[in-house]
């Protein structure tokens, strides 16, 4: 088991003259000297685990050490995995990304969503791309299919003034990629069939698969 970012003081090593002392099941069973604490602790088998060192007189439990110490690094390893998932992550695209700058920022997507974090990825338009729509929708789509291995979304994207978002939460997907938000619920215009030339050229057509060497999980 690995070490506790935190030490206590058990049985012998407590310094204190005095102590209060809480039993096994939580009750309190008052202040006494340490010879007292002990003994009381002995008698039932447990150790004197003192939990508050600054506390005046210090508290202690009548625990089994073992179980207690496996009890607290659970809790803190619990602990660590819960400030991990409160972490959002943003990753921002531009809707004339490049498969190179595209492939380095799922990878970094990957890398996030493999240490538990959650993933915010942004499309933002500038001036008159807000009239190229549809081709933010269709690259939102493309990290959705290229993500879907491993993360999902709770929610479709969303258009928010100039920005189109959606949140990638660690998991298998559970939302379909083609379940974008419609025109009423986000304000996105449905994509159009015969859709506007994108403003500028790119190597491949938008949305075309590229290779990328996602590796998750050690994979």
């Amino acid at each position: 088991m690995k070490h506790l970012p935190f030490q206590f003081r058990v049985n012998h090593r407590i310094r204190a003259s005095e102590v209060r002392v809480i039993s096994e099941d939580g009750k309190q069973a008052g202040i006494m000297p340490i010879s007292a604490a002990l003994k009381l602790a002995m008698d039932q088998g447990k150790d004197l685990v003192e939990v508050a060192a600054d506390a005046k007189p210090p508290v202690c439990r009548v625990v089994d050490f073992g179980k207690f110490r496996y009890e607290q690094a659970k809790k803190h390893k619990g602990d660590g995995k819960h400030a991990a998932a409160s972490k959002v992550k943003e990753l921002k695209f531009h809707v004339n990304i490049g498969d190179h700058d595209y492939a380095i920022k799922m990878r970094h997507a990957a890398e996030f969503l493999q240490k538990g974090m959650r993933v915010k990825a942004s499309v933002y338009f500038r001036g008159r791309e807000m009239a190229y729509q549809e081709f933010g929708t269709q690259l939102i789509e493309r990290v959705l299919r290229d993500v879907s291995a491993f993360a999902h979304c709770d929610a479709p994207p969303r258009l928010l003034g100039k920005n189109l978002h959606v949140l990638l939460i660690p998991g298998k997907a559970k939302v379909k990629v083609n379940e974008t938000a419609s025109p009423a619920s986000s304000g996105m215009p449905p994509p159009s069939s015969s859709a506007s030339p994108r403003p500028t050229s790119a190597s491949q057509p938008f949305g075309a698969p590229i290779k990328i060497d996602l590796k998750i999980g050690g994979a």
